[in-house]
């Protein structure tokens, strides 16, 4: 009798199809939104367009992620999601020594950003994110890339014997990041510079080495400075 009273009052379980259905037209308006978003910005795209090219109900956004901001957040945290990978992950291990996580995360982080199978838009959005900052920026920073930053400064620092937040030591994590974004941002300007260089995986390893050996000449230098000083 009461298990019968408990399965009357209990609320029905969603039919799996319906959640499938869900996540799907979820997954269609996070890559409509990408594409709309890098290539009108935030302010200029619309809901409109962007569930007209997922074949979804205009109310669908707003049922699945709050408002546009709430689409326009998940679809960057999808970005910067798109850059971490298995490698990353291992990069970041406590295990590994300073150097061994600089010149992993280095190859690893130049291997996604770069990779053929990531999305167009997931480039073109961050970089008109960070030329055009939204509210959005703030919470992405925090969940997809201080963490990474954090543990390159803690690197760095045991390396050359100062602390994350000396100023060497964050311009050092900033050099490298830099010259990682080079290979992602610049290559429409390469390709003219250097119409031979193919970011192959064979040269984008290559290239990885040297960021990795030009950075940590550096450090190391900087901490035998410390040390003899």
């Amino acid at each position: 009798m009461a298990q019968t009273a408990l399965s009357r009052f209990s609320p029905p379980a969603r039919p799996r199809a319906k959640r499938k259905g869900m996540e799907l037209t979820r997954e269609k308006l996070i890559e409509a939104a990408g594409t709309v978003f890098a290539e009108c910005g935030y302010d200029a795209a619309t809901i409109r367009e962007i569930c007209r090219r997922a074949g979804a109900n205009v109310a669908a956004v707003n049922y699945t992620f709050g408002d546009k901001m709430g689409l326009y957040t998940e679809v960057l945290r999808h970005s910067v999601r798109a850059a971490k990978t298995a490698p990353l992950a291992a990069a970041m291990d406590a295990a590994r020594t300073p150097e061994e996580l600089i010149r992993g995360a280095i190859r690893a982080r130049l291997m996604s950003l770069c990779r053929v199978a990531r999305p167009d838009w997931c480039s073109r959005l961050v970089m008109h994110e960070l030329s055009h900052p939204t509210p959005a920026m703030g919470r992405v920073v925090d969940e997809g890339m201080r963490p990474i930053y954090e543990r390159l400064l803690k690197a760095a620092g045991e390396i050359t014997g100062l602390p994350p937040e000396h100023e060497t030591t964050q311009l050092s994590v900033n050099s490298i990041i830099g010259q990682i974004l080079f290979y992602t941002f610049s290559r429409p300007v390469l390709a003219r510079l250097q119409p031979e260089l193919k970011l192959t995986p064979e040269r984008l390893d290559r290239i990885a080495d040297h960021i990795a050996d030009f950075s940590l000449a550096y450090l190391k230098k900087v901490g035998q400075d410390k040390h003899h000083g």
